[in-house]
């Protein structure tokens, strides 16, 4: 928390949505990597609702890019606790088993919060919490490449069940729930080359300028 007076100020919280493989961890970790210590990322996917009560065949099958598929509520709770000055535990979520684990992150507060995710800027609650909401624009064609390679290497999916789960889930939720985000965004930051130098200069000024006025 930024101290001034000796009063807590309210942290600076940063909203970054946008398609699966859009480049928005890329964006959070550029912020990190500026910013250090002052800034904690909660990714909203740490936030999947935990489906215990079916079988890991079943969790498979499940839609993953919709906003029953997240437990936002428990996201907005924590970010309120964090504003308060206090310590939160966040979840691990396991995408290889498609489940919640039982052990927990130590977040501490920080003067800058990060929250990222496909769906972060469709709950109005969660909006009203951030300063600045952007959204990274990429190319379905490359997001869908980025997709393949991801999913593959680190989560050890096979490319006829990758692309069975575009088909099915990810395009349409995209484009029923994700798309319509863009126009609650503060900046739109097109990103279909690797980095977007000119867009990540904007966000980090506006960040700069956000923690003079805190």
């Amino acid at each position: 928390m930024i101290k001034k007076g000796g009063k807590m100020e309210k942290p600076v919280i940063i909203g970054i949505a946008g398609g699966t493989a859009s480049g928005k961890t890329t964006l959070a970790t550029k912020i990190k990597e500026e910013f250090g210590e002052n800034v904690i990322v909660l990714s909203h996917d740490f936030y999947y609702k935990s489906l215990t009560h079916l079988t890991k065949a079943e969790r498979e099958q499940r839609n993953y890019d919709c906003p029953e598929a997240f437990e936002t509520d428990l996201l907005i709770s924590d970010i309120q606790k964090l504003i308060e000055g206090a310590t939160i535990q966040r979840p691990i979520y396991s995408y290889t088993e498609r489940l919640r684990q039982k052990e927990t992150v130590e977040v501490k507060p920080a003067p800058i919060i990060v929250v990222e995710g496909i769906l972060v800027l469709e709950k109005e609650a969660l909006l009203d919490l951030m300063d600045i909401k952007i959204f990274v624009d990429t190319d379905s064609d490359i997001r869908l490449t980025r997709l393949i390679e991801r999913d593959q290497k680190q989560r050890g999916l096979s490319l006829n069940y990758i692309l069975a789960k575009y088909k099915d889930t990810l395009k349409p939720m995209h484009e029923k729930y994700v798309e319509p985000c863009k126009k609650k965004a503060d900046i739109v930051v097109p990103a279909n080359r690797d980095y977007n130098e000119v867009g990540f200069s904007i966000v980090i000024e506006k960040v700069r300028n956000l923690l003079k006025k805190a």
